[in-house]
């Protein structure tokens, strides 16, 4: 009695767990039932690589697969469409262009050495782009605020013009804003033209992360090179340490960032093979900065030919119609065990109960991204768990029809369908990984739920099921077969 009631305890305590797990952690919802983005991406050639093959395509997939993951978006799906394109799907992702931006860029990491003579041109150019970069901290610019923020960083249209015409940047009159973008473009540009030829590039990066600078709320971007890749860093900080000369760090042909070299270095340069890229970043720039060099470089460069935003909507009128049918569904077994099984069919109910709640429990947790595929596994797993209990009452059933006494015939009930509801499940948990390992998408999150689904079975099937039971029947006035079995088909001596 003792074992019992421990085992009921379990139960009860885990069905509370499970309980508060899901309504502490929402559930991740796929593309299908809350939106999201899609992306149509179409790999180019070069010069070098005049045919795009299912090689490079691949090659192309592991980067982006990479990045995405970066995002942290679950559940994406990216698959070939075609000799060149990739289709995307970003569940939950509301910002499309900038998911794009960070997806296509090739994010070819540069360290470079500053070219001896041209200090005082860098020093012109970092001190203008840091007075655009000033101006360009709100987004939300004005005509009026744009010429108060000129006037008090002492900059008048005149000097911009100027500075336009010197780099060749035309703009329509009026568009104040894209004048100064373009003009901070190309004068990151013009800085990386100061510089030497690049001695050290991303190839050599092992990793890279992101953490806030001490003492100011600026983020900045680690990273972490191989054996090779360290020593090469060492040998060219050495060469500029104590010069006055600078280390620029350039990324896709911009610099974001030029570092000094202490005189401390001259003698080994920066040794163990990390360094950190400051460049006045908020969390969000170190963040896609950080997702770009861990996905590495493209091999070929990706160009977004379509951008799409899956509203909500449909997901909510999908999530609608499934509840729906799921909640029939539920309700027709129970009515269905309730006839056909009287209290077993209380405790069958009680248990598929049971069985949801820690299903979505195990959902909100690992967690498993649900897809409209995945809601037809989660009730598909629910059938198989329905199914196991007929198993062990059709087994009662029978043993109080061959004279059994009643707790007899729950024992050699449960005992007699073992092997055929473990068979039933173990063939179900086969096709499963057949399914998950090689299929794609959302075949995959329907054999991740019905996976999940197959063991929480097991687990109600053969211990809830039985602990529920073996509490009832300690209660004398439940401990009758007629609660099992209609009168008429027990023996005389049951009755």
């Amino acid at each position: 009695m003792a074992r019992q009631q421990g085992w009921f305890a379990l139960i009860l305590a885990l069905a509370i767990a499970a309980g508060a797990v899901c309504a502490s952690f929402p559930l991740e919802l796929g593309l299908d039932l809350r939106g999201g983005s899609q992306l149509t991406l179409e790999v180019q050639p070069t010069k070098e690589i005049t045919r795009v093959t299912s090689q490079q395509i691949e090659a192309v997939k592991a980067v982006l697969d990479r990045r995405v993951n970066g995002l942290g978006v679950a559940e994406s799906t990216l698959q070939t469409v075609g000799e060149d394109q990739l289709v995307l799907q970003l569940p939950g992702e509301q910002d499309p262009s900038q998911a794009a931006k960070i997806l296509g860029e090739t994010a070819l990491l540069e360290f470079r050495a500053q070219k001896p003579g041209t200090e005082n041109e860098v020093r012109d150019l970092q001190t203008l782009r840091l007075q655009i970069k000033n101006i360009l901290k709100n987004k939300n610019l004005s005509e009026v605020n744009i010429e108060s923020s000129l006037q008090q960083m002492q900059i008048d249209k005149q000097q911009l013009e100027e500075a336009q015409k010197a780099f060749g940047i035309e703009v329509p009159a009026g568009s104040e804003v894209e004048q100064l973008e373009q003009l901070l473009a190309e004068i990151n540009r013009e800085i990386v033209l100061r510089f030497e030829p690049a001695k050290l590039t991303g190839k050599d990066l092992v990793n890279a992360g992101r953490q806030q600078e001490q003492n100011i709320s600026g983020w900045e971007v680690t990273l972490l090179f191989n054996q090779s890749g360290g020593q090469k860093f060492a040998e060219l900080t050495q060469s500029l340490a104590g010069t006055g000369r600078l280390l620029g760090i350039v990324l896709d042909g911009r610099s974001i960032s030029e570092a000094t070299v202490g005189d401390q270095f001259k003698a080994a340069g920066i040794t163990g093979g990390a360094a950190t890229i400051s460049g006045n970043f908020n969390a969000e720039e170190a963040r896609n900065l950080e997702v770009q060099l861990r996905g590495g470089s493209l091999p070929l460069p990706v160009k977004t030919i379509e951008v799409r935003t899956i509203g909500p909507t449909l997901g909510a009128e999908n999530i609608r119609r499934s509840l729906i049918a799921a909640l029939l569904g539920l309700f027709l077994v129970a009515i269905f065990m309730l006839v056909s099984y009287r209290l077993a069919g209380v405790v069958a109910v009680m248990a598929l109960s049971l069985y949801a709640l820690f299903n979505l429990s195990v959902y909100a947790l690992v967690p498993v991204t649900l897809t409209l595929p995945g809601i037809a596994g989660f009730i598909l797993s629910i059938g198989m768990a329905v199914d196991a209990n007929v198993l062990i009452f059709e087994r009662v059933k029978d043993e109080l029809r061959g004279g059994n006494t009643l707790i007899r015939s729950i024992e050699t009930g449960f005992s007699g369908a073992f092997s055929s509801i473990i068979d039933g499940h173990l063939t179900t948990l086969i096709s499963c990984t057949a399914l998950f390992f090689l299929g794609t998408g959302l075949v995959k999150g329907f054999a991740a739920t019905l996976g999940i689904g197959v063991f929480l079975s097991l687990f109600t099937a053969l211990s809830c099921t039985r602990t529920l039971l073996r509490f009832f029947m300690g209660y004398q006035v439940l401990r009758r077969p007629t609660n099992f079995l209609a009168a008429s088909q027990l023996p005389s001596s049951l009755d």
